[in-house]
């Protein structure tokens, strides 16, 4: 009795929608019917509440793409959201169609029909992703962006060959990748990485939010092999040499970042991140003679890098103090000494003003260099310094 009552409210719902949907009016009603039926699992294998929910979608969203064709008010949100559902119930009606009957034959009535009528509009779930990035939605664009691309996956579309066929699928990976990066969602980024690797124009930006995600999940052989595939892909980038310099160093690694800045220089002698980077080493190093030559090389290409002047000023420091270490306690070695103090308080002052909140790296310098070159005055200011 059960199921009988059931049947009969199940006709009664699909009849009334059917009436919605010939009128064009209460659409939204009819729609209502359809999934309140599918949520009972006793309904959710009838295909014609499928095809109805379908067509009850399918003549809201023609409505929508109507006002906008014609320049009338229509909230662009509902056709895009329309859009969307209407995507997600083909594929679910398709899904039900492919099942085999009764006897294990299966019968695809309405895939090419639907696939065909859907591939016109697919479209428009790339501009919602854009539409919804300019507003900064990233979830939502997102949402739109993964539909697009899984398409390409779906039994439904299988004669369009996204995956081969389709252009766009490169620079929908792309933004699909960014919108999970802006979200900090790591499983985001990596879904379409493969499509976001095939958009060449964008692929180092597609490299860095992938080294940024693995150092993101603390995955460090990822994110060092993502360096370096950015890096011997565009060694002049931004971000691939400092960060993988930089990551190198951190581990006490100083042949590896070696063997990196030698080949970056390789490439381009006088491009000024390369030759900074190879100054910090040799004076990591202690090779302060070649740290002098090659900051002079870069203070040549810039002389407004801060940095440099601090690389020179230690490097001078750092001979002072190793001769201060290693010679016997005479006037002449004395004097020695205090020429290379000498030689390093001007770039040490000179980094003093170009970056007065770098305490930390010129207060101790100077103090040193103001103590030993007998300079009451500058040696007091600094002094209070430091008691501060």
């Amino acid at each position: 009795m059960g199921i009988y009552v059931a049947a009969v409210a199940q006709k009664k719902a699909i009849n009334q929608a059917q009436t919605y949907i010939k009128s064009g009016k209460n659409l939204d009603k009819a729609e209502k019917l359809m999934e309140d039926l599918l949520k009972d699992s006793l309904h959710r294998e009838n295909i014609k509440i499928w095809i109805t929910l379908a067509e009850t979608l399918k003549k809201q969203y023609e409505q929508g793409n109507e006002k906008l064709y014609l320049k009338q008010k229509y909230d662009t949100l509902a056709l895009f959201n329309n859009a969307r559902k209407m995507f997600l119930v083909h594929e679910g009606l398709d899904s039900i169609d492919a099942k085999p009957d009764k006897k294990g034959k299966i019968n695809i009535k309405y895939r090419d029909k639907n696939a065909e009528y859907l591939n016109t509009f697919r479209p428009n779930l790339y501009n919602a992703g854009s539409f919804f990035f300019r507003k900064n939605d990233y979830a939502k664009a997102y949402e739109y962006y993964d539909m697009y691309l899984d398409c390409a996956r779906q039994p439904l579309f299988e004669k369009y060959n996204y995956a081969q066929r389709d252009t766009m699928m490169p620079q929908a990976g792309f933004w699909a990748l960014y919108a999970g990066y802006r979200m900090r969602n790591a499983d985001k980024v990596l879904k379409y990485r493969e499509y976001a690797e095939k958009d060449s124009a964008r692929l180092d930006n597609v490299i860095q939010y992938l080294a940024e995600t693995f150092i993101m999940q603390k995955d460090t052989v990822q994110y060092v092999e993502q360096l370096k595939k950015g890096f011997e892909r565009n060694p002049a980038h931004p971000f691939f040499f400092p960060h993988i310099i930089d990551y190198y160093n951190s581990k006490g690694m100083a042949d590896s970042a070696n063997v990196i800045i030698n080949g970056a220089l390789e490439s381009d002698s006088i491009n000024q991140l390369f030759l900074f980077a190879k100054s910090t080493a040799l004076l990591n190093e202690g090779d302060f003679e070649q740290c002098i030559a090659i900051t002079q090389r870069l203070m040549q290409l810039n002389d407004s890098l801060p940095e440099a002047y601090c690389n020179m000023g230690l490097a001078y420091y750092n001979k002072a103090l190793n001769l201060e270490k290693t010679l016997p306690r005479t006037r002449k070695n004395r004097k020695t000494v205090n020429a290379y103090y000498e030689q390093s308080r001007p770039y040490m002052e000179k980094y003093r003003a170009m970056a007065p909140d770098q305490q930390s790296k010129w207060v101790p310098p100077l103090y040193t260099i103001y103590l030993n070159l007998n300079m009451g005055k500058e040696f007091e200011e600094i002094d209070k310094l430091i008691s501060k």
